[in-house]
């Protein structure tokens, strides 16, 4: 397909021009981008959603969009159409609303593309591959007045919600250090050549916007996640929610200071990015601690994923410790008070889709979760150059590091998915 084809993009231009304004009663017509493993998880969702009407999926990769239009029609969702480019579905003016689930380089290019063609967006986490997209995505929405939603799901599940209430009561006392960790048993990948794509892939689409690099099977499906080329890391993946957990409870913005490590230490393997981390945000006056050690199945406080809230009177931890999400109390003699666990249906795409309709604004709007992805980022550039950093919250820039700053934003091949 010709890179240079303008006609999808005005296509897509004047659909944002007649977009209608939602009645209470409308539904909203819903494209997925991205059907991989969470993108058919959000698919079974979105088909179970009240007023949500499935109506597009789209990949690069044949063989999953043909599963995801079968899982599509298997879950009630009838005449779901299919493409393998995404400009299509954003040029269709049947579509209101989509779900970005692609790999981490593509969220915030295919959400501002998204926005800019008149569709309000739910985009998974972390919505950005580096700081300075994460920006423009929130510019594209604000420019746009589109609703965008991050897929940080805490936001919306009533535990954890309640637990940030009890936070920010004074219930634990002076809060003033929350620590998240991530000690979920990964596995080694191994080292494989670079090769073809394997037949049927439009492997240019799939690169995108980032630089050109060889097809390589540990750079593809979900491993692609350690590769800085398309990756974030497991800060950038599972480390998300935990830090926006995190951060929310402390009900801060941006740091002024990120010091620690991180590396790799464990795995030999073809991962690029750490395996352990220890890092610290120091907001002045409270601070986050990120941990994250990924080759042990030892888990902190009896979870995986998890958040502890400190405060002088009390600590929280947040987590799920049997299956369910929930919290504990602990009061300041380590008794535990208060136990609460909860098996709660997905909240966050049933959020979304109620603010499509109403243009209220959603549980983790854009701006929230581009600054808990910001620290995912800040701590990514840590463990990258092996300095602590001082971080200019207004600007979004590190100070007095030019190597640092550089690394806020990347490098884009000539693409028409590059971000403007």
């Amino acid at each position: 397909m010709n890179p240079n084809n303008r006609r999808y993009f005005l296509a897509a231009a004047g659909a944002a021009a007649i977009r209608p304004v939602f009645a209470a009663q409308d539904q909203v017509r819903v494209g997925i981008i991205g059907v991989g493993g969470r993108g058919t998880a959000l698919l079974r969702v979105t088909a179970q959603t009240p007023k949500a009407v499935l109506t597009h999926v789209c990949d690069v990769d044949p063989a999953r969009l043909e599963k995801a239009q079968q899982l599509a029609f298997q879950s009630g969702a009838a005449g779901v159409k299919a493409s393998a480019d995404m400009r299509r579905l954003l040029a269709d003016r049947d579509v209101d609303a989509v779900i970005i689930a692609t790999p981490d380089h593509w969220h915030a290019p295919a959400a501002i593309l998204a926005c800019d063609a008149g569709k309000d967006v739910y985009v998974e986490k972390p919505v950005s591959h580096n700081l300075r997209e994460g920006r423009l995505l929130v510019e594209a929405a604000r420019r746009n007045q589109r609703i965008v939603q991050a897929g940080l799901q805490s936001r919306s599940r009533a535990t954890t919600i309640k637990a940030i209430e009890i936070a920010r009561s004074g219930r634990l006392g002076r809060v003033l250090m929350a620590k998240a960790w991530n000690t979920q048993l990964r596995r080694n990948i191994g080292r494989k050549p670079d090769s073809p794509p394997p037949p049927g892939l439009d492997y240019d689409t799939w690169v995108g916007p980032a630089p050109m690099i060889p097809f390589n099977e540990n750079r593809f499906h979900y491993d692609w996640h350690w590769h800085w080329n398309f990756g974030t890391g497991d800060m950038g993946n599972d480390g998300a929610h935990q830090i926006d957990i995190a951060r929310w409870a402390l009900g801060e913005s941006a740091p002024r200071r990120v010091s620690g490590m991180g590396a790799k230490l464990f795995f030999d393997d073809d991962q690029q990015t750490p395996d352990t981390m220890n890092l610290t945000f120091d907001f002045g006056g409270k601070a986050i601690q990120w941990e994250m050690r990924i080759w042990t199945p030892y888990p902190l406080e009896g979870i995986d994923n998890g958040v502890a809230v400190y405060g002088s009177g009390g600590v929280m931890h947040i987590g799920d410790w049997t299956g369910p999400w929930g919290y504990k109390v602990f009061d300041r003699k380590g008794a535990l008070v208060e136990h609460v666990e909860e098996n709660e249906p997905e909240r966050h795409i049933q959020n979304f889709i109620e603010c499509v309709i109403s243009r209220k604004k959603p549980n983790c709007e854009i701006e929230e979760g581009h600054l808990s992805t910001a620290l995912c980022h800040l701590g990514n550039i840590c463990a990258r150059t092996g300095r602590n950093l001082n971080y200019d919250g207004k600007t979004e820039s590190i100070l007095s590091d030019p190597e640092a700053q550089a690394m806020t934003r990347r490098q884009y091949r000539p693409h028409w998915g590059t971000p403007k």
